[in-house]
């Protein structure tokens, strides 16, 4: 590595440096399980045998590594982690690698090809994480009827943050604080009180915001006894209400299915072999949800799926007692179904 070279910026290495060039630099390319966006494999890291333990997602140029080493990010990360020095010692050896310019003329690549940057599926750069909000919503009233006829009470209203936004793109709308794992004020949800009038969604997420990077509450859940399991729900409310009934470590997808990115958060939460309850809406979206979120959850974590008796049935809707036994029982391993 030439010490003098001028650094180029790690976002620039980002961009112009594809993750599967690097896999390929050491050999572990061909070694990896391509399916769609994603590859999987044995982690090259630290070693092992899980074929599953390690993924890339090629869309977003980074790995995760759900094993013993634990370790993931983008590809500066990976090349620190591979030779063992600093990030900005890998981010030299890359530019270095692949021959990347500070004037910007990288065209000329030693494999003939010059990288794309990871694009989403509208054709633009994909952004890892949702950007902070810069302001709060004042003025938001708590006292709104639709907060109690969903069966909340004034404790839980104040930890969420909830209440009836009067003015703005919210205005007429229950408005719903969304954290991301640090704590940080990433965006509001709203949910119009009762049926909505067309052509409105029951729901509004602002424009930009993408719910696949963050899990709902999981600020909160964090702080919550780690012994406990790690109870996933879909929507909003139903996080409310378990952590009302008084189990507090439990997150919502904000949606049905599960993505990469909560994925890695919620083994990240538990630990490998940590516990998971999937307590998902007993509706044909909720079942698909929860059988695909078993099936890749299950690969490294102790997943248990409890279920409903009856069509239709939300977490939410369920008594609190009810509510809390369902979750033991399942937690203990006994998946028997709940009564409403």
């Amino acid at each position: 590595m030439n010490t003098k070279t001028q650094f180029v910026g790690f976002d620039v290495l980002k961009r112009t440096i594809n993750i599967e060039q690097v896999l390929a630099r050491y050999g572990v390319l061909e070694h990896l399980h391509r399916s769609g966006d994603q590859l999987s494999g044995v982690c090259p890291i630290h070693g092992g045998h899980n074929r599953s333990q390690f993924r890339v997602s090629l869309s977003k140029n980074c790995f995760i590594c759900f094993g013993d080493c634990h370790h993931g990010g983008s590809i500066v990360d990976f090349v620190s982690r591979m030779e063992k020095v600093g990030i900005r010692d890998a981010a030299l050896l890359l530019q270095d690698w692949f021959n990347v310019q500070p004037n910007g003329d990288n065209g000329h690549w030693r494999n003939g090809s010059k990288p794309h940057p990871p694009v989403n599926n509208a054709g633009g750069a994909e952004p890892e994480e949702n950007r902070l909000l810069g302001f709060t919503l004042r003025d938001l009233d708590p006292r709104h009827p639709y907060l109690e006829e969903r069966g909340l009470d004034h404790e839980t209203i104040r930890t969420f943050g909830l209440g009836h936004c009067r003015y703005g793109l919210l205005a007429g709308r229950i408005a719903i604080p969304i954290h991301n794992g640090k704590g940080e004020l990433v965006a509001y949800g709203g949910r119009w009180p009762g049926a909505p009038p067309e052509p409105e969604p029951k729901y509004k997420l602002p424009k930009g915001f993408r719910k696949s990077l963050e899990l709902f509450n999981l600020h909160r859940a964090k702080q919550a006894d780690s012994r406990l399991p790690l109870v996933v729900v879909e929507g909003f409310f139903g996080c409310m209400r378990v952590w009302q009934a008084g189990h507090h470590r439990v997150v919502s997808l904000m949606g049905s299915m599960l993505s990469a990115r909560q994925e890695e958060l919620i083994v990240r939460t538990v630990g490998p072999g940590g516990r998971v309850v999937l307590l998902f809406d007993e509706d044909e979206a909720g079942r698909k949800g929860r059988a695909e979120a078993r099936e890749r959850l299950g690969k490294l974590l102790e997943v248990r799926v409890p279920s409903f008796e009856r069509e239709g049935i939300q977490p939410e809707s369920v008594a609190p007692d009810s509510l809390l036994e369902l979750i033991q029982q399942a937690a203990s391993g006994e998946e028997e179904p709940c009564p409403e």
